[in-house]
């Protein structure tokens, strides 16, 4: 079974939308690292505040979207807040802060 690549999984994970600013997590920077032992995938990202209300809604749909995945029978995440995130420069503009 061919077990999918960190691009196949960055790429579906731009369906996830941070419901807040509207743009996917991928693009904001939120994802940090995806890893891989086995069958298991760990997304290790962030959220764009520790007390983000959306933050178990996201997390669940990471999940949920890697174990979409062709070979993935586990999703993980890892959230870190070290460094805190902050936006781009781009991501500033783009949003008119």
């Amino acid at each position: 079974m061919k077990m999918p690549t960190k691009e196949d999984v960055m790429n579906v994970l731009k369906e996830v939308i941070d419901p807040e600013i509207g743009i996917d997590i991928v693009t904001l920077k939120l994802v940090r690292d995806v890893e891989f032992k086995d069958d298991v995938v760990t997304v290790k990202m962030t959220l764009t505040t520790p007390m983000c209300p959306y933050g178990p809604a996201l997390i669940e749909e990471v999940k949920g979207k890697v174990k979409e995945l062709q070979g993935v029978k586990e999703a993980n995440v890892e959230l870190s807040f070290d460094p805190p995130w902050q936006p781009s420069k781009e991501l500033r503009a783009t949003l008119g802060v």
